[in-house]
């Protein structure tokens, strides 16, 4: 059996390898069905799961490729069925129309909880602290 720190950075994992591989199923998975989350630092979507699923779909599908490394998993608070995790990430990637790789960084921050399925993130916040060679941003 995992110990709860080894169960928690293979969730994080999985979530890596679905946002890159854009498998919006097992995204699902990483997620309570209710989860909220929050990708407004970047200048991207905040909703429910479903909705950011949907959102995602619609438009990281024009990225060639990205690569999420997560790293520097810290539980900071950790009770009989929830979790507080904050985790660094290191996300190059190629954007479309873009000659050179672009990069960003910064931390998640997850609320966990602890299901029949094993942990679940019931709200992750993404806290995007740089990025270069971004995309001109328009209107």
């Amino acid at each position: 059996m995992m110990s709860d720190s080894a169960e928690i950075a293979a969730l994080l994992c999985r979530y890596a390898r679905a946002v890159d591989t854009k498998d919006w199923e097992l995204y699902r998975s990483v997620f309570t069905d209710d989860a909220h989350i929050d990708y407004s630092s970047a200048g991207a979507i905040a909703g429910g799961r479903d909705e950011v699923v949907d959102w995602f779909a619609a438009n990281f599908g024009v990225l060639p490729w990205s690569m999420h490394y997560i790293t520097n998993i810290e539980i900071l608070e950790r009770s009989d069925d929830g979790a507080r995790v904050r985790a660094m990430f290191y996300n190059p990637m190629q954007l479309p129309g873009m000659p050179d790789i672009s990069s960003c960084g910064g931390y998640y921050h997850h609320e966990l909880v602890r299901t029949p399925h094993g942990w679940r993130s019931r709200h992750l916040r993404e806290e995007n602290i740089w990025f270069t060679n971004a995309p001109a941003r328009t209107g």
